[in-house]
């Protein structure tokens, strides 16, 4: 049998989560002579293989029309999800933009920043459709939750250890202490 193949993909985040991926150092060298990552935010290849991979790892929140095709494509494609990360995992700071109606966020993301000039409102034709945040999990079905924004890169190679294992990881105790 070969090495598990991981895929990661990243929705709507600040990339917290996939550094924290980084910040295992030397480990992540270690972790990739266990595992293949065929594709990731933090490599070349951006898309998971349509043959398929053993675990397919998410960051950020669902908020437009193709974070859900990204999430539902990883779904098809990976025997384990992960949803890392609070804003997977709940929504998180993402989130907070469903308390304000959708024209009125676009208007400030758009036009009214203080850095913006002449700003406009993109056309929906030519980017993703914004939709209400959601949790991953709230689009497809998750097997594992690795809260924490971001979570610690000792607990993310605790998981990923885990699973190269063919363990299914169980967080308690020490590895849900946020910093």
């Amino acid at each position: 049998m070969g090495k598990p193949r991981i895929a990661t993909d990243w929705l709507a985040a600040c990339a917290g989560c996939h550094m924290s991926i980084l910040d295992m150092d030397e480990r992540l060298l270690e972790l990739l002579k266990r595992v293949e990552l065929t594709s990731s935010p933090i490599t070349d290849l951006k898309v998971p293989p349509a043959e398929g991979v053993d675990v397919g790892v998410l960051t950020g929140a669902i908020n437009g029309t193709e974070n859900v095709h990204v999430a539902k494509r990883m779904r098809e494609r990976c025997r384990i999800l992960v949803a890392v990360g609070d804003c997977a995992v709940f929504g998180g700071v993402v989130n907070m933009r469903n308390y304000w109606p959708l024209e009125e966020s676009l208007r400030r993301a758009y036009v009214e920043t203080p850095s913006t000039v002449d700003g406009l409102i993109p056309e929906w034709p030519d980017i993703t459709r914004p939709i209400a945040c959601r949790a991953v999990d709230k689009v497809v079905k998750v097997d594992v939750y690795v809260p924490g924004c971001p979570p610690r890169a000792d607990v993310l190679y605790y998981v990923l250890s885990e699973l190269a294992e063919g363990r299914i990881p169980r967080l308690s105790g020490e590895k849900l202490i946020y910093d």
